[in-house]
């Protein structure tokens, strides 16, 4: 199986792929990475083969999705931790992802690995005509602009939807998929003027009176509408500072696991139960926290699950 667990029969098999790469190798020399990817190839097939794993066998390309996502983020991690070892091991796990999508695509007449791998190099071949034809392109600007117009081009040969907006797809994460709306439009002169944030601040601001105006009526829906565009207008205030929405969250949300794990243990160190502690002495907890991180010439009061 694919997930957490793996059975004890195919970590068998893959110890032993392991030791015999290892001893068929030169003991110098680069690794040939087709001979490694043939291999994987073999054992995915022969996993999901008559005989071979029960859960493999079952997956299809539904069922994998949840795995795409979560190993995709996994490598992020690794990628934000900086782990050499992390980023290597979760970037297989990724890749293992398409190979499975492949080998069920096998099985079942549609395509092959090798019509991915070939897609592949045609597609890098095709939007990089500044390197393997006579198109300049001297800036990443310029390389960006050619690469959008040929994909603009393969959408319409593909009937493939035609709008500036087309080809973002609606999987994405919300804050990443509101950044590259705003950016398409800007790139046709649909924005506010660069190098001025305050008139997108502006826009925020008219987006928290709005909210702050549904939340008097009462009316849910319409809140959910305003809170909706005002994570919009921040994602597109954060766009014109040169700042990424989903970075910035992230980061966010790494500050206050942190400064709640310090929380955590001195809620610990005093031996009472959670519910025994009031709010304003969790706050103080809290404010401990931050001022740790900050210095002692930290001196604003602590303001626990108000400011991060």
């Amino acid at each position: 199986m694919t997930g957490e667990e793996e059975s004890a029969p195919r970590g068998a098999v893959l110890e032993s792929l392991r030791k015999n790469d290892e001893e068929g190798a030169p003991e110098e020399g680069p690794r040939d990475s087709g001979s490694s990817f043939s291999r994987l190839m073999d054992v995915m097939a022969r996993l999901r083969a008559p005989g071979g794993c029960p859960w493999d066998r079952e997956q299809t390309w539904e069922s994998l999705k949840p795995y795409v996502v979560e190993e995709a983020y996994e490598l992020l991690d690794a990628i934000d931790s900086s782990d050499d070892e992390g980023i290597r091991e979760e970037s297989g796990d990724l890749l293992l992802q398409t190979v499975f999508i492949a080998q069920i695509a096998r099985e079942e007449g549609r395509f092959d690995m090798g019509d991915v791998l070939e897609g592949l190099v045609e597609k890098l071949v095709r939007r990089h005509p500044h390197v393997f034809s006579d198109v300049s392109a001297e800036t990443s600007d310029a390389v960006l602009r050619h690469w959008e117009r040929i994909k603009s081009v393969e959408r319409r040969c593909r009937g493939k939807d035609l709008s500036m907006l087309g080809g973002i797809p609606r999987s994405l994460p919300a804050l990443l998929r509101a950044y590259q709306m705003q950016h398409r439009a800007a790139k046709v002169g649909f924005d506010w003027p660069q190098g001025d944030p305050q008139p997108v601040l502006n826009k925020v601001q008219e987006e928290i009176e709005e909210l702050r105006e549904a939340l008097i009526r009462g009316d849910k829906d319409q809140v959910a509408e305003e809170m909706g565009d005002l994570l919009f207008a921040m994602v597109n205030f954060g766009r014109h500072l040169g700042i990424d929405a989903e970075s910035a969250l992230q980061a966010a949300c790494h500050k206050f696991a942190r400064r709640f794990g310090s929380v955590e243990e001195a809620v610990r160190l005093q031996d009472r139960p959670w519910e025994s502690f009031s709010l304003e002495e969790l706050e103080e907890f809290w404010g401990n926290a931050k001022a740790s991180e900050r210095g002692p010439e930290a001196s604003d009061p602590p303001r626990f699950g108000h400011e991060a």
